[in-house]
């Protein structure tokens, strides 16, 4: 049951992921002044569409663990940047990146549980 339920949540996760650095590529424009409007450059919507990408790679391949760590890492900063900055906007778009959150624990944890690999 955990196996399934990790695949769920990791599955989830990754499309959100997966989405939102689509649109960081199909409405840069729209992004930017978000971004902007947040205090943030908007010279960081790029490499952050490209390091979703590859945090998402990480995680699904397990290939190394210490990228894998590293990735899961990086979305708990991102996610909670997001999420302090949509607060303080108050905006209401908050709901995606506490979502995302909860299912970047839910995956963390259960990984951690079920994969039991060191970092190599």
């Amino acid at each position: 049951m955990a196996k399934i339920i990790y695949w769920i949540a990791t599955g989830l996760l990754c499309l959100l992921i997966l989405f939102s650095a689509g649109m960081y590529f199909m409405n840069y424009e729209e992004i930017s002044k978000v971004f902007e409007g947040f205090g943030y450059s908007s010279a960081i919507v790029y490499p952050l569409a490209i390091a979703k990408i590859l945090a998402v790679i990480a995680i699904l391949t397990k290939k190394s663990a210490i990228l894998k760590e590293l990735a899961y890492l990086g979305l708990l900063i991102d996610f909670n940047l997001a999420l302090i900055a949509h607060l303080g906007a108050n905006d209401g778009q908050h709901l995606p990146a506490a979502i995302a959150l909860v299912l970047l624990f839910v995956s963390y944890i259960l990984d951690k549980r079920i994969f039991k690999k060191n970092l190599n």
